[in-house]
């Protein structure tokens, strides 16, 4: 069973809010909320790190601004703006891996074959799933390529890998930065950009399971409508 804490509105004071959810075992998979002080504090980047974003103007959402525009490097090769070209409007399933992992990346990454599946046309559309490798430096394009066609990745799911800073930086925005790849987070993050509304769960849980609460954030009302 998966049991998800659900952001309240007021959604985007920070996306660090909702991204600040950490993972506390009890009996099952249960995320907490923490404070958004402890969400600037877990995310704040050490050191001078070189984005390539795009120029900054006053009408960025906070989304925007905290995502930022970072390039990253699809399986086709293809740069690609972090926020702009993945996240924005979109709802994204994210999760971290590293192709040449020899435990849970691939039962996780099948089980995202399993929602890409159940949602259909969704994906390539309204949907986007976002594999950020944490081992850029051996996750070339080609071979997240190869990797994708394993799992019958369809357009809208991409692999993605680039400059170790650009992803280390990616990484640490979503809270999945680890310093050594074997440590990475089997969980996947689940939202909804143009709602602001997110959630977390257990990449290993069952694949129905999943499509549930995909499915919960697919279909969360606009707060304009609220």
């Amino acid at each position: 069973m998966i049991r998800i804490a659900k952001m309240s509105n007021n959604r985007y004071r920070g996306w660090r809010l909702a991204a600040a959810l950490t993972i506390a075992a009890s009996g099952g998979y249960f995320l907490a909320v923490t404070s958004a002080i402890r969400a600037k504090q877990l995310f704040k980047v050490q050191g001078a790190i070189t984005q390539q974003t795009s120029p900054r103007t006053t009408d960025e959402t906070p989304a925007h601004k905290y995502f930022t525009d970072v390039q990253l490097v699809n399986q086709n090769g293809e740069k690609m703006r972090f926020y702009t070209d993945l996240l924005q409007g979109k709802v994204v399933i994210i999760n971290s891996f590293f192709g040449t992992c020899q435990g849970s990346c691939l039962p996780m990454n099948r089980n995202l074959e399993k929602v890409q599946q159940a949602l259909g046309d969704h994906v390539g559309k309204d949907v986007h799933i976002i594999s950020i490798s944490v081992d850029p430096t051996v996750d070339t394009p080609a071979s997240l390529k190869e990797y994708a066609k394993k799992l019958h990745a369809r357009p809208g799911w991409y692999f993605l890998t680039g400059e170790k800073r650009n992803v280390d930086f990616a990484l640490t925005k979503l809270g999945q930065f680890v310093v050594d790849k074997q440590d990475h987070l089997n969980i996947l993050i689940i939202g909804n950009e143009r709602t602001g509304l997110w959630k977390k769960a257990f990449g290993l849980a069952q694949s129905d399971e999943l499509v549930k609460v995909v499915e919960s954030v697919l279909n969360d009302p606009s707060t304009g409508a609220k």
